[in-house]
C-alpha cells in the first residue's frame, strides 16, 4: 500500500528512487497497485477505441441472494417453499416483492427486474467468474471481468483509475473480477476497508498521519536530483524521460485534489449519506457514485455474507434492508444529478436459492434460476419481466444467460460484442458470445 517508510536519516533528501517504488506501489496479490496502473495507463491511452459516454456501478452480492425473498416470491406456494416471509405490492399492478423489500416496491418505476436469468452454475468461485464476465469456465484460460475490458478499452483518465473496486467480498478461485488473460495491468484499483467507518482511508493514496504531501514533494525533487545524477551512469536519457514522466504521473494521482476528494465521504451532506443508509452497502454506493463523477469508468461495490445455508431469513432481515436502501437511493441520486442516463446500474449475484427450505432453515445453491436488476443508461424503468414456476425453481417461457447479461452491458457501454483479444500465447478470442436483451436494451 502506499506508504512513506520513514527515512533512516534525517534528511528525506538521501532517499533513493528505489525506495519510491516500495512506497507508491502494493495493494493486494489481485488488485491492481498504483505501480501497475501507471504502467497500464501508457499502454491502454493508445489502445482506447470507445465511447467514454456511459459508465458502469455494479453491485455484487456475493454468496447468492435469495431470489424467493427478495423480488420472486411465491406466496401461493406451501409453507416449505413459502417461507418466512409475507410480500408486498409494487407500483406494477399484480407484481409483488418480499415485504424486506419495501423501498424496491415503491421505487420499481425507476428500474427494471428480469426474473428468468438461468445462471449456468451453484458452485461460489465459478459463479464470481462466469457473472462478472459471461463466459463459462476454462480451466486453461481465464476469461476479463466487465470493468477489466472497460479499463483496457478505454484508458485511463486524467487522475482516477478506470475501473476500482470496492471491498473484497469476492471468491478468486476461478478468477472472478481479474482481468484474466488481458493482464495484470487491468485489475481493479481495490479499496478495502468499510467506507462507513469514521476512520475509513484509502491505501496507495492515503499517507499516514504524520506526513504531509508537501514532504512527499520534497521526496520528489530528491529523486529528480537523484535520477540527474546518475543519468549518465545507469541509463539511455530516453529511459530516464520515460521514468521521470511514470513518477510526475504518481505523484499527480497521490497528489490529484479530484482523487483525494473522490474517497472523502465526509464531504457529502449528511442528509445524502442517510439517504443512502448508514451501512457498509449504503456508504459503499455512495462512494462509488462520487468515483463515477471524479472520473471513474466502471466501479464495482462488493457485499458479503449471502451464503445463507443456514438461518436464512434472519440473516435476510438483517442483510436486506442495507440493499433496499442503497439500490434506490443511487439511482435517485445519480437522476437528481444529471447522472443516470450516463450510468449503468446492475445489481447481480451468484446464483438463485432452492425452493425448498432446508433442515437448517436456510436455502442452499440452485444454478438455474436468479434475478437481475438494472436501471440507467437508458434501461426502460417500470418494468418486471420473465417468469419462474409456481415453485421458482425453473424459467417458464424462455430464459437468459450470464452470456446474455454481459452482452446487454457492453453494448450499453459502447463495447462491440464482436471484438477479439489476443491471449499471450496468440489466440484470438471474442469478447462475447451472448446476445443483448430486448427488455433491457430499450
Amino acid at each position: 500500500m502506499l506508504k512513506f517508510h520513514p527515512p533512516r536519516l534525517s534528511d528525506s533528501e538521501q532517499s533513493h528512487r528505489r525506495r519510491f517504488l516500495m512506497d507508491v506501489g502494493s495493494l493486494s496479490m489481485m488488485g491492481l497497485s498504483l505501480d501497475m496502473l501507471l504502467r497500464s495507463r501508457a499502454v491502454s491511452a493508445e489502445n482506447s477505441t470507445t465511447s467514454k459516454d456511459v459508465n458502469c456501478i455494479l453491485i455484487w452480492t456475493q454468496g447468492g441472494t435469495s431470489h424467493h425473498d427478495t423480488l420472486d416470491p411465491k406466496p401461493e406456494s406451501r409453507a416449505e417453499v413459502r417461507g418466512e416471509f409475507g410480500v408486498i405490492d409494487t407500483t406494477i399492478p399484480g407484481i409483488q416483492f418480499s415485504d424486506q423489500m419495501p423501498n424496491f416496491s415503491r421505487e420499481l418505476n425507476n428500474f427494471s427486474v428480469m426474473r428468468n436469468l438461468n445462471p449456468q452454475n451453484g458452485s461460489h468461485g465459478t459463479a464470481d467468474a462466469i457473472m462478472m464476465s459471461g463466459q463459462r469456465i476454462n480451466p486453461s484460460l481465464t476469461y476479463p471481468c466487465f470493468g477489466s475490458v472497460i479499463a483496457k478499452q478505454r484508458g485511463f483518465g486524467d487522475s482516477m483509475p478506470p475501473f476500482v473496486q470496492i471491498g473484497t467480498h469476492l471468491d478468486r478461485r476461478w478468477g472472478g473480477s481479474t482481468a484474466g488473460y488481458l493482464g495484470i495491468n487491468y485489475n481493479p484499483f481495490e479499496l478495502p476497508g468499510d467506507p462507513n467507518e469514521s476512520d475509513f482511508t484509502v491505501r496507495d493514496l492515503t499517507p499516514p498521519s504524520g506526513i504531509s504531501l508537501s514532504r512527499s514533494d520534497k521526496r520528489r525533487n530528491a529523486l529528480k536530483r537523484l535520477d540527474t545524477f546518475q543519468r549518465e551512469l545507469d541509463k539511455p536519457s530516453e529511459a530516464f524521460q520515460a521514468l521521470d514522466e511514470y513518477y510526475q504521473n504518481a505523484f499527480s494521482i497521490v497528489t490529484s485534489p479530484a482523487t483525494q476528494n473522490a474517497f472523502r465521504l465526509e464531504q457529502e451532506d449528511n442528509k445524502v449519506r442517510d439517504q443512502y443508509g448508514r451501512s457498509y452497502l449504503g456508504q459503499s454506493c455512495l462512494l462509488a457514485r462520487r468515483l463515477i463523477e471524479a472520473g471513474a469508468q466502471f466501479v464495482t461495490v462488493t457485499s458479503g455474507d449471502w451464503d445463507t445455508h443456514n438461518d436464512n431469513f434472519n440473516r435476510l432481515r438483517k442483510l436486506l434492508p442495507p440493499i433496499d436502501i442503497a439500490f434506490p437511493a443511487l439511482i435517485h441520486d445519480l437522476k437528481q444529478r444529471g447522472m443516470l442516463d450516463q450510468t449503468l446500474v446492475v445489481w447481480l449475484t451468484d446464483f438463485g436459492r432452492t425452493p425448498i427450505i432446508n433442515s437448517a432453515a436456510g436455502r442452499d445453491h440452485w444454478s438455474s434460476v436468479g434475478n437481475v436488476c438494472m436501471a440507467g443508461a437508458g434501461v426502460p424503468s417500470g418494468q418486471v419481466f420473465g417468469k419462474t414456476d409456481a415453485t421458482g425453481g425453473q424459467t417458464v417461457g424462455g430464459e437468459h444467460y450470464p452470456a446474455d447479461i454481459a452482452a446487454t452491458i457492453y453494448s450499453k457501454l459502447g463495447i462491440p460484442l464482436t471484438m477479439t483479444h489476443t491471449t499471450p500465447d496468440g489466440r484470438p478470442i471474442r469478447l462475447c458470445e451472448g446476445l443483448p436483451i430486448d427488455e433491457l436494451t430499450g
